[in-house]
């Protein structure tokens, strides 16, 4: 196994060129993207001759505000959550917090990482704390309680408490996107990738107190998104009665599942129906016997014994899946 396999998610060409084969016969459960992503109506057409319009940005910042339940004043779309995130590791400069297993780019972002092995260990000084909430790759989530401690302990400490919310259009219920305001240092980050199938998009939000934003748009410039992200956005957030299936189909289908991991003597972990992980000091042969048969899974460099798997996307992919583990 190389390197390029435990650093992200969705290396298909790599795989194809290790283990052979093409893209369209592998089946890729490395990422935690939506499989049965959303469809633009026929009626949505993208202007690619012209430059986006503020006004379009606006208008996808409220729709997508309304969907997170926020106040739209204080939603920024932006390039991706990826790029958020380095951003404001620029912007803030402060020590960086993070708990492993977690999302890489939330060390990679800011110049000095401090890895935690437990949340009650915060130092009495200012520094930024970033939470997958769930997490990533373990699907663990933080209540709505714990996560208010973590935020009254960083705001009397003078720092930040970043919130990843990455994955919580799946399930909204544990979202503090709400929460978030003037004078309060919690800032949100929503992807919409991940939920709407539709990664290479390259959209995402920030949601903070305005002076931040303020900052931040100024470092994004005049033309952040494409006329793509702008128009599908606000399409796909405002199609309700889509979001609602796709809530009910995704918690079905990782129910599904979590009893085919468990038929071949594994334990799936997560509350984030997009993937399940999976503990085995097997698991870097697992990783391997999977990709001989086509199968692309997401291993750890940091953490060897863990495997994520990400939701196969029909009944001919858990079908794929079955055997190969069989």
């Amino acid at each position: 196994m190389t390197g390029a396999f435990t650093h992200h998610g969705g290396r298909l060409a790599e795989a194809c060129a290790r283990y052979g084969g093409t893209a369209q016969q592998w089946l890729d459960l490395s990422t935690g993207i939506n499989p049965n992503s959303w469809a633009p109506p026929s009626g949505v057409a993208v202007d690619w001759h012209r430059l986006p319009e503020p006004e379009e940005r606006i208008f996808l910042e409220t729709v997508a505000a309304h969907h997170f339940a926020c106040d739209p004043g204080l939603c920024a779309a932006v390039p991706g959550s990826e790029t958020a995130l380095r951003l404001l590791g620029r912007l803030i400069d402060l020590p960086n917090l993070h708990r492993p297993p977690c999302y890489g780019t939330y060390a990679a972002a800011f110049g000095r990482a401090i890895a935690l092995t437990d949340f009650r260990d915060l130092p009495t000084r200012a520094t930024t704390l970033i939470v997958g909430n769930p997490n990533n790759p373990d699907g663990k989530t933080l209540s709505r309680a714990d996560l208010t401690a973590l935020l009254d302990h960083q705001q009397r400490q003078g720092g930040w408490l970043i919130v990843d919310e990455a994955f919580a259009d799946c399930d909204p219920h544990g979202s503090v996107a709400g929460e978030v305001s003037q004078g309060r240092r919690l800032i949100v980050l929503r992807s919409f990738g991940k939920f709407f199938g539709l990664a290479g998009l390259r959209l995402g939000f920030v949601i903070a107190p305005c002076d931040l934003l303020a900052e931040l748009r100024a470092l994004l410039g005049d033309w952040p998104l494409h006329n793509a992200a702008l128009k599908l956005g606000r399409a796909a957030y405002a199609d309700r009665a889509w979001i609602t299936r796709t809530r009910a189909s995704l918690a079905a289908s990782a129910g599904q599942l979590d009893a085919l991991l468990a038929r071949h003597g594994f334990r799936a972990q997560g509350d984030c129906p997009l993937f399940r992980l999976i503990t085995s000091p097997d698991a870097p042969a697992l990783f391997e016997r999977m990709a001989q048969r086509r199968i692309l899974t997401r291993p750890f460099a940091e953490w060897p014994q863990l495997l994520r798997i990400g939701l196969p996307a029909d009944q001919e992919a858990f079908t794929q899946l079955e055997q190969a583990l069989a």
